[in-house]
């Protein structure tokens, strides 16, 4: 059973038991429905208490049924509630720990509400693409006021129950318990006072019949429209929030319903929201390994170390920081630790003056950094993280270093961003204990974390790292051992195309406006110019001695050898004002292109924006589905969760992966053939790849 029925007394009690947070699925609404009929005919119970059992009252829908019939067969959530609504006996909602989408939609449904301190209670759907559909959009605001209601609504974040208590007017929760501890018990003498009060057989409240007025209405409304469109202007979700908010101040509440009901299905049906769910199935699919049971023992990780305390070095050691993990930062050069140090004050102090961080958490922060230019110094550290420059040779030296000095059983990492890690870990002689971890720059924003497993790699190396990834709140996404591994191996194909298409007679600028005004959030020559022209120039450069049949624009290689590194030099493919990050067309780059174009025969066409997505975007698809082919990627939707959280793919777009699917592989296919044929492209690589010529013929998608 997912719901439980016990009698205590006078008081029937229906615990919601469906882990790990009490998922609405069918089920549970079955055994809550039963729970009421049962409860009703009984003369001896007088009220009923619904709550939910370990760390949730509720927190919504059953994400295993998302997508299935059971998702909306009977008693589906709306019923559920209005059996709830239509109890003759009281009915009250105990709610704790967490209480969201549907588990807040059904607790608004019972007669009475009691919340324990600390209760996360939020109305997520918009992050899903959805506005709340049982009764969200048409009752919170008769209870918390239409402007907190809204802001609830539309952001979808958690907000804590006594915080929610304070606000004036509301009637979210008639009582609040002392503590979560005792909640219980309050539940019970609350459900037996309401049963007193009502033993005359007075009518018992309905949330539904509570008045819903904003004083200002269509002005208020026509306010919050115009905030929701600024901000969130490729997602349908949140503007149609607000319609339905206001469709609660002007309708009677049967026909608000209706309404919300109405504009919930049809989100349902919008690519944005698709792209939504896919990313919330993805996020949680990424966590898991095949072969790595969810019980496998983890190690301990108290302390770590870092080598390197540079930019990376830095942002690395920052994740660990905010979790509370000490860390000690190793380096050869006493200024290079001064440096280093100076940076993480600056970035922790630029987050005090904001506000974001609290001056004594930031000094707790720093109090758990230390340095070190001995590597005798870091010996017990439970994980060592390398983040030194990206040349075998100086990673050699740093591994077999660390293999005489680690204490047994530490694991030992690299923030290695293409090179082989089973290369890595033979310079050592317990490569069991060697794994990627591959973070992104700036590493103490960015949320993709690589987890790249090596051929010696033990499970437990593997489950604990996992673990910790969402300790320091990384998505971690696991990649086998490849050149680039997944992200950076997609994204040199990109860069590829970028080039092909600037000898064919685009331009840096139409290039980077063209996939921006598709929704990414830098285009591949801004890119270059953050991250720095040289990592493209001597990965290129390994290239012409590794793969000398690989082609490449020259372009690249041109606009390095003038020293044009990007916004580090002041000038790339654009032009820099000193301390400015704004990109200024270059006159001289774009006579470059052209001189270059002269010199190899090349008559420039005009390109359409069209074809520059096509071609960007398909050539990340063709590859990722050969990693998929070879096993470097456990599954497609990892590969869109690498482009979501560490590319700047459009989120509403779903991954690279997703968006295939959506615009049929058979589309892309073909696309891929008509690239074939164009002369200045590379062929070979517009071959379709075999897992997407079997997807095709088979009518079947990546996800």
């Amino acid at each position: 059973m997912t719901a439980q029925y016990q009698v205590h007394g006078d008081i029937a009690v229906i615990t919601l038991d469906n882990p790990p947070v009490n998922g609405l699925g069918l089920a549970t609404r079955q055994a809550v429905t039963d729970g009421l009929a049962k409860a009703n005919a009984d003369a001896a119970v007088k009220a009923i208490v619904i709550t939910g059992a370990g760390k949730a009252f509720s927190g919504g829908a059953d994400i295993k049924e998302f997508g299935t019939p059971k998702a909306l067969a009977e008693p589906n959530l709306l019923s559920v509630i209005l059996a709830v609504e239509n109890s003759a006996k009281p009915v009250v909602a105990a709610v704790h720990s967490v209480c969201m989408g549907g588990g807040l939609e059904l607790s608004l449904g019972a007669h009475y509400r009691i919340a324990a301190p600390g209760t996360s209670v939020a109305l997520p759907e918009v992050k899903l693409g959805l506005i709340p559909g049982a009764g969200g959009t048409q009752r919170l605001p008769r209870v918390l006021g239409v402007e907190a209601a809204l802001n609830l609504i539309v952001s979808g974040e958690p907000v804590k129950s006594e915080l929610l208590a304070q606000l004036p007017g509301q009637k979210l929760f008639d009582r609040m318990a002392k503590s979560p501890e005792s909640l219980a018990e309050e539940a019970l003498a609350f459900a037996r006072e309401v049963a007193g009060k009502h033993a005359d057989g007075s009518a018992l409240p309905l949330v539904r019949n509570l008045p819903c007025k904003h004083p200002l209405g269509d002005a208020y409304f026509q306010f919050a429209r115009n905030m929701v469109r600024g901000m969130a202007k490729n997602f349908p979700a949140p503007a149609k929030c607000v319609d339905a908010v206001e469709a609660a101040t002007k309708k009677k509440f049967d026909d608000g319903m209706l309404f919300e009901r109405e504009i919930f299905i049809n989100l349902m049906w919008t690519p944005e929201c698709r792209a939504l769910r896919h990313l919330f199935v993805a996020e949680r699919a990424a966590s898991k390994i095949a072969d790595v049971p969810e019980d496998t023992p983890k190690r301990e990780i108290k302390s770590v170390a870092v080598i390197g305390a540079g930019t990376m070095g830095g942002g690395i050691s920052m994740n660990f920081l905010n979790a509370g993990i000490p860390v000690k930062m190793l380096e050869m050069k006493q200024e290079a630790l001064d440096r280093g140090i100076a940076t993480i004050r600056k970035n922790y102090e630029a987050q005090v003056k904001k506000g974001k961080l609290k001056q004594d958490k930031y000094e707790q922060r720093m109090a758990l950094l230390t340095t070190t230019l001995s590597y005798d110094e870091i010996r017990d550290a439970d994980l060592v993280i390398e983040a030194v420059f990206e040349e075998m040779g100086v990673k050699q030296k740093v591994f077999e270093q660390l293999d005489k000095t680690m204490k047994p059983g530490a694991i030992l990492a690299s923030n290695t961003s293409t090179l082989d890690l089973d290369k890595i870990a033979s310079f050592t002689r317990r490569p069991q204990d060697v794994v990627g971890l591959h973070f992104f720059s700036p590493a103490n924003v960015m949320k993709l974390l690589e987890v790249v497993r090596g051929k010696a790699t033990a499970k437990d190396v593997l489950a604990t790292v996992m673990a910790l990834a969402k300790k320091i709140r990384k998505t971690a996404v696991v990649s086998g051992v490849t050149d680039g591994f997944i992200g950076n191996r997609m994204i040199e194909q990109y860069s590829r195309q970028a080039g092909f298409l600037l000898d064919e007679g685009a331009t840096p600028q139409q290039v980077d406006r063209a996939i921006e005004k598709f929704g990414f959030a830098m285009g591949p020559f801004r890119m270059g110019d953050l991250a720095g022209n040289d990592i493209g120039w001597a990965i290129r450069k390994r290239r012409a001695v590794e793969q000398p049949e690989l082609k490449y624009s020259a372009t690249a290689d041109k606009l390095c050898e003038l020293g044009r590194f990007g916004q580090k030099t002041g000038a790339g493919w654009y032009d820099y004002q000193a301390g400015k990050r704004d990109a200024i067309p270059s006159k001289l780059v774009t006579d470059m292109i052209e001189q270059h174009r002269k010199e190899q025969g090349i008559t420039p066409r005009k390109i359409s924006d069209e074809e520059i997505v096509q071609r960007l975007v398909y050539s990340l698809v063709n590859e990722a589905a050969h990693i998929l082919e070879e096993g470097i990627a456990q599954r497609a939707s990892d590969i869109d969760m690498v482009y979501l959280t560490g590319y700047g793919f459009p989120m509403w777009r779903g991954g690279p992966m997703h968006y295939a699917d959506q615009v049929g592989l058979f589309n892309v296919a073909e696309a891929m053939k008509r690239f074939q044929k164009n002369p200045r492209d590379d062929a070979k690589f517009w071959e379709p790849a075999p897992l997407i010529r079997k997807l095709v013929a088979e009518g079947k998608t990546f996800n």
